[in-house]
């Protein structure tokens, strides 16, 4: 259960912003990529003797492939700042506190302990980290006044400054406001838990919609119930629970070589089939008859009909949506022509999801 550590040398530094850097660094006569996170190493500089954890790297994992700065030598002292009492990562050598939006010093506290009802709050829930570009930019792109909250759960990365899509997004001003909930953290507002991240998006951002998914990254054990992705059916249930209008994503591919992502995948079977208690809408691209006909045997056969309120939209329009806001969407690998379905099942939720306020 150890981590694997190894000393080296910043020779480059690749980018950086307000949270993170990233770092070549010379390790063992060879240069490698890997990230600093500054909110819990300090700031880097060339030339600087950083400790790595190089775990991820020699076990030639696809999630988390990089090495990571564990200590940077330099930086003798680090003093943080930030007000609030709230610990992430919590009784590890990285914990950190964070002003939480309902914690007892919070000015939003009392939002908290008044809220009634999400009334009809709509909250689109995924599982990838890859199905928020095509939904945030489908829906900006149909209604350019919405102002749309990303939630990031804990199930994946946990720095949501990790995530390149929350940046472009954001910088786009397709994103108002990011909110990093359980143990994730960097959002605009931090949340213990998706309960209140929701009551934050609607009553404290003061956004017209939200969507919720894990960061960048997910765990898979080719079991039926072994992926972080299951939580999306607890999210699922959370915004009913809340009075919201839940919206589930499912994964869709005919471009994956598993068998057991093949159409609806096998993680979105387990969700809608056994995991979710309440009923939710499930939004199904409109797809070739071939493509629809193997989706359909699924849904048949599962009976998810009785279970959810199960909606076909097109997705069409998402090639227009890349190129007005000058986006590249990927997903493990995978570029919107290689795996067409997914990304249209991400627009099609945003079509669906836009019909609610009136626009098509």
């Amino acid at each position: 259960m150890m981590m694997s550590t190894k000393r080296g040398i910043v020779s480059k530094i690749d980018a950086t912003t307000r949270d993170i850097t990233h770092i070549k660094v010379l390790l063992e006569g060879e240069e490698a990529a890997a990230i600093n996170y500054n909110q819990l190493t300090g700031e880097i500089a060339e030339g600087d003797e950083v400790v790595l954890n190089t775990t991820a790297v020699e076990l030639m994992l696809g999630t988390g492939g990089q090495h990571f700065v564990v200590h940077n030598l330099k930086n003798k002292v680090l003093q943080q700042s930030q007000s609030g009492h709230i610990m992430k990562l919590r009784y590890t050598p990285y914990q950190l506190k964070v002003m939480s939006v309902e914690e007892q010093d919070s000015p939003y506290h009392k939002v908290f302990n008044d809220f009634q009802s999400l009334q009809g709050f709509p909250v689109l829930v995924g599982t990838l980290h890859s199905m928020l570009l095509p939904v945030a930019a489908t829906l900006k792109y149909i209604n350019p006044h919405l102002n749309i909250a990303y939630i990031m759960t804990d199930a994946a990365a946990l720095p949501i400054a990790l995530s390149d899509n929350v940046r472009i997004l954001k910088e786009k001003t397709i994103l108002k406001d990011t909110i990093t909930i359980g143990h994730a953290f960097g959002g605009d507002y931090e949340c213990v838990n998706i309960y209140n991240a929701l009551i934050t998006a609607k009553e404290i951002a003061r956004c017209d919609l939200a969507i919720v998914t894990m960061g960048p990254g997910i765990v898979g054990t080719a079991t039926p119930y072994g992926f972080s992705g299951i939580e999306q059916g607890m999210l699922l249930d959370a915004v009913n629970d809340l009075g919201g209008m839940a919206i589930g994503i499912p994964r869709i591919s005919f471009a994956d070589e598993r068998e057991r992502h093949r159409g609806i995948s096998h993680h979105s079977i387990t969700v809608f089939s056994k995991i979710t208690k309440t009923k939710s809408n499930m939004v199904l691209p409109k797809l070739e008859e071939m493509y629809r006909s193997h989706i359909m045997e699924q849904i048949n056969e599962l009976q998810l009909f009785e279970k959810h309120y199960i909606v076909e939209e097109s997705g069409d329009l998402f090639p227009d949506v890349l190129r007005f806001f000058e986006l590249e969407a990927k997903t493990m690998g995978r570029g919107h022509q290689q795996d067409k379905c997914f990304f249209l099942t991400g627009a099609a939720s945003a079509v669906f999801t836009n019909r609610l306020f009136g626009m098509d």
